[in-house]
């Protein structure tokens, strides 16, 4: 990949892929390691990529790659409370940040099928290939992630 190419992806896709490993980690250390891992495989990828599409669809799987191998590791366990992100990101409303906190507080399953499709535009065919899903299963995923923001917002 030319330097202007990777340059021009890499900033065009970071904070995605932050944003991903973010979800995963719940550490903005660990994500910045992970950006910084899954962009050197892009810088040093052997193949050439059919469109945009594809190319976004590749990061995204090998952020999840990167994220679930290092999660299997012990000292990648620690974690920053999601009270700590939540108060570092800045909103217009409080509903807004009560809304992240609760997104932030989903269990893990959930809340990457969420991320995916509502902030990353996926489809859940696209969200099922991308985690080795069935297209049914991410469909169920969402509607439970749906009920259960339901049910704490409607608590607050």
């Amino acid at each position: 990949m030319e330097n202007t190419d990777f340059l021009a992806m890499a900033d065009k896709y970071k904070d995605m892929v932050y944003r991903i490993a973010l979800n995963y980690y719940r550490n903005p250390a660990d994500a910045d390691d992970t950006v910084q891992d899954v962009l050197i495989k892009l810088y040093t990828a052997e193949r050439q990529f059919q469109s945009e599409a594809h190319l976004r669809n590749w990061l995204i799987r090998v952020t999840i790659n990167e994220c679930k191998n290092a999660l299997r590791t012990p000292w990648k366990r620690w974690t920053v409370s999601w009270e700590d992100i939540a108060a570092a990101a800045s909103f217009d409303s409080p509903q807004e940040s009560e809304l992240l906190f609760s997104v932030l507080n989903l269990p893990e399953k959930y809340r990457v099928v969420l991320y995916l499709f509502y902030y990353e535009s996926l489809t859940a065919k696209e969200i099922g290939r991308l985690l080795n899903l069935q297209e049914s299963a991410v469909t169920t995923r969402l509607s439970r992630a749906r009920e259960m923001l339901k049910k704490k917002i409607t608590e607050v």
